[in-house]
């Protein structure tokens, strides 16, 4: 793992830009109708300086406000925005079917209600810059003690199970080129999908440069994570080891 100074943007040459490919970023999203329009228009206002063309993935899962509704009025306005829609939860369900529609040469997965738009182009353009690694965000949490706690809890349970290298298992944006076509094979269908990426990165010796930022605060609505989601992420990580154990 390498980390790399957030004061040194990555630079791209003019004559490389034809040979950059294309960029495919999947966005689950969950009862977000309140904000997910204007979250996409922010995020289409910086993807449109990147040197690349790009298309925005929209999961919607199991949603009970109208994101379907919102998502599919955006996909219908916009050629390079897809929306899927899955009846089933779950993170890692969401995640893993924005990946099979993906087209791009470069694929992205990020949790849109807490990812800025500086930050998505950001950690793009080191992936951009740098194909041939896995790119991804390591947050510094801003928030309260006990959501502190837990996070560093969970990482160092992860990091010990699986001998991991990075330090936040959880950040998003996660960027791959699509020739580790390994992490095109995540099982998982709840938040353990980013333990299995991480651990999927170590046992194939895929290159990872963790970005560090500062975690921002949701945009609207509440975190699904409670005391009875994290003490499942803290037995899932465990059992997820149990499995490669027995392989």
């Amino acid at each position: 793992m390498t980390e790399v100074n957030l004061l040194e943007s990555p630079s791209i040459k003019q004559t490389d830009k034809a040979n950059l490919g294309t960029v495919s970023i999947v966005l689950p999203v969950y009862n977000q109708a309140d904000h997910i329009d204007r979250i996409v228009a922010e995020y289409r206002e910086v993807l449109d300086r990147l040197p690349v063309p790009y298309e925005l993935i929209l999961v919607t899962n199991a949603c009970k406000d109208n994101s379907k509704e919102v998502c599919n009025a955006l996909a219908e306005q916009n050629n390079n925005i897809l929306w899927c829609n899955i009846d089933q939860g779950g993170w890692g369900r969401a995640v893993k079917h924005g990946l099979k529609a993906a087209t791009g040469d470069l694929l992205c997965y990020t949790n849109s209600a807490r990812t800025s738009p500086e930050i998505l182009s950001l950690t793009l353009l080191y992936a951009i810059a740098y194909p041939n690694v896995v790119v991804k965000a390591n947050r510094k949490i801003r928030d309260n003690w006990r959501r502190r706690l837990g996070s560093l809890l969970y990482n160092l349970e992860a990091r010990a199970l699986f001998d991991l290298p990075v330090w936040d298992i959880n950040g998003t944006p996660k960027i791959f080129p699509r020739k580790f076509d390994k992490l095109l094979n995540l099982e998982r269908d709840d938040d353990i999908i980013d333990a299995e990426f991480n651990m999927i990165c170590r046992r194939e010796n895929y290159p990872v440069v963790e970005v560090p930022v500062l975690s921002t605060k949701r945009h609207s609505g509440k975190s699904t994570t409670n005391y009875n989601s994290a003490f499942k992420m803290y037995f899932g990580v465990y059992e997820l080891w149990r499995q490669t154990k027995s392989q």
